[in-house]
């Protein structure tokens, strides 16, 4: 058995320096970055809620409200309007969703989380009414809950008020 000994031995260096040179290495770029992982799947959750969104505006452009309560929102969801009245479930959102039927909407992505099956996504919800009902456009600040279920994802719940995030401030994006 060999000893190393530890004060003027001119082998500890030796071992030493390989260490920390890959050590180094593995901090600053030879190994995957964390941050890389989170991108990867927060950029493919933003691509599957951004679909979601995009079949939820032409739901709307085609007065489809079928779609939206079918192929949005997860049987189980829970809304909660900007007065405070709570709808839960496919059946709790139809009556909502027949009655606002007739506008267009548009959906800004602001502020986007995701952790394995579950996300949010705060957004802007532009909604706009023909010109002949005489209604003025008005913006929802949204916040969409997400679950993935089965490799889909799912809005099971949402909360809104009236207002609109100041985009112009691309910090606040994730």
């Amino acid at each position: 058995m060999h000893r190393i000994k530890i004060g003027k031995s001119r082998f500890l260096p030796i071992i030493f320096y390989p260490i920390t040179i890959l050590s180094l290495l593995l901090m600053f770029g030879c190994a995957p970055q964390r941050g890389e992982e989170d991108l990867s799947e927060l950029d493919s959750f933003k691509m599957a809620i951004r679909a979601k969104y995009d079949l939820k505006e032409q739901a709307f452009r085609e007065n489809d409200v079928d779609s939206i309560i079918n192929k949005f929102y997860s049987d189980d969801a829970i809304s909660t309007d900007n007065e405070g009245n709570t709808h839960i479930g496919r059946d709790g959102l139809k009556p909502v969703y027949e009655e606002v039927i007739v506008a267009n909407v548009r959906i800004e992505s602001f502020n986007t989380f995701v952790k394995g099956d579950a996300g949010w996504d705060w957004a802007n919800f532009h909604v706009t009414f023909p010109r002949e009902m005489g209604v003025e456009p008005f913006t929802f600040k949204m916040l969409f809950l997400w679950e993935r279920v089965n490799g889909q994802w799912w809005s099971n719940g949402e909360m809104y008020v009236l207002g609109e995030f100041d985009l112009s401030d691309k910090s606040n994006s994730h």
